[in-house]
């Protein structure tokens, strides 16, 4: 069931969502001083491309004070308009039967949409590997 709804997601706008966050990956990384930002938006993008199966949760060791810092600038320079975009998408989507589930998985994109430093993408069959709890 989950291949067939990242199939469908991917169709429906998952391939836009994915290709719009490696742009703003490549943007950051080519800017040097956003490279942790950029590196963020790659792993977005690939749980934007496939996001059915797979978790957000926080990286082994907990947030540092950087990654604090950094998701406050983030938060404030693109994480609400990208949120705000999300959640647009999502209702649009939930216009069909079929498509609540992908706007449900929309509004899953938002948390680590919003603070993404800190955050790693593991699958949901393991949301408690060593050093995830």
């Amino acid at each position: 069931m989950k291949t067939l709804l990242n199939v469908i997601w991917l169709l429906f706008g998952g391939i836009w969502l994915a290709l719009g966050y490696f742009l703003a990956g490549i943007v950051c990384c080519l800017l040097i001083v956003t490279i942790p930002w950029g590196i963020a938006s790659f792993r977005i993008a690939g749980y934007a491309l496939w996001p059915f199966g797979r978790m957000v949760v926080d990286k082994p060791g907990g947030v540092g004070i950087a990654a604090t810092l950094g998701n406050v600038v983030w938060l404030l320079v693109a994480g609400i308009w990208i949120a705000i975009g999300h959640v647009m998408t999502a209702i649009a989507m939930a216009i069909t039967i079929i498509g609540i589930p992908l706007a449900i998985a929309n509004l899953k994109l938002i948390p680590v949409s919003l603070m993404p430093l800190g955050k790693q993408i593991v699958p949901t069959s393991q949301p408690f590997v060593t050093g995830y709890r």
